[in-house]
Order: C-alpha cells, then structure tokens, then sequence
C-alpha cells in the first residue's frame, strides 16, 4: 500500500494528538510556550551557527550534551506515561502507538544532517534563529518548506 493511501486510510483516535488551539486562550499558552522555548534555544546558544559547527566538526560536546539530555528526558517521560498511565490535562488517556522502521528513515536522516550541517540551522531553532535577527535564515525556512512540499508531492515514489 502506498504512503498516500495509508494516510488516506487513517482515522484518528479520540485523543491521538489533544489540541487545544481550539480558543485563543489554548492558542495563547502555546504561543507563550514558543516564547519561552525560543529564549531558552538563543541563551543556551543551542541557536548559535557556531556551536553546530562544533558539532559537526568533532570540536565540542556541549550540542551532544543538549541533544542526549533531550533524549534522556524524551525517553523518561515515555516510560513515566507508559507505567504510570498518565492522562492528558483534560484527562484523556495518552495512547503511545508502536513505530516501525523503514529505510526511508535513514535515508531522510542522512539528508536532514547534510542539511542541517550546511546551514547550521534545524526546524526547531529556526524561528528563534529569525527572530534573533539571522533574517538569512529565511531561506533555510523557505527551503525547509519547499522540502517538505516536494516529499509530500512525491513520497508514494520514495522508498518508505
């Protein structure tokens, strides 16, 4: 089954993904949250061209430390959810569904380094990066966008 089609075929579950953007008030927390988020990205210097340089080059480890302190606490909290059963803020049950490896993964990872490594920049500290003044950034944002307008285009082509 194509990738189209598998999307095309998935309904989703009552509480897969709680959004509550659904009043401004709901899309006022997130919209502070970003903020706060941002400020910690520019202060810790997780944003800064230079430090991903270092990264990349084997120089530092400070980004690995950022990185596999996420995944540390990414991974805690699955477990925490997962034992503890842990519900949504409305009180929804948090449904965690299985992930199945494919090649298209590597394949993706390989090219979002590249990309990552060429401009110094990933999606998550993009805004923070334009909003700190790197109006260059603009175009890696403005390519990120058309990257992800041509897999969507041509995914049921590419080897998932």
């Amino acid at each position: 089954m194509k990738v189209k089609e598998q999307v095309k075929n998935l309904q989703p579950e009552a509480c897969e993904a709680p959004n509550m953007q659904e009043s401004k008030e709901g899309l006022l927390k997130y919209l502070i949250i970003g903020i706060l988020f941002g400020t910690v990205f520019v202060k810790a210097e997780i944003i800064s061209w230079f430090r991903i340089q270092e990264m990349f080059r084997l120089q530092s480890f400070f980004m690995y430390g950022v990185i596999g302190s996420a995944i540390a606490v990414g991974a805690l909290s699955i477990q925490l959810i997962k034992r503890f059963k842990i519900k949504s803020l409305k009180g929804d049950e948090i449904k965690i569904p299985k992930k199945e490896f494919r090649k298209g993964q590597v394949i993706g990872g390989l090219i979002f380094g590249l990309g990552w490594a060429v401009t110094g920049a990933c999606p998550g500290p993009l805004f923070a990066q334009i909003g700190s003044g790197f109006t260059v950034v603009l175009v890696t944002l403005l390519s990120a966008i058309a990257g992800t307008w041509v897999y969507g285009k041509f995914s049921d082509k590419l080897p998932n």
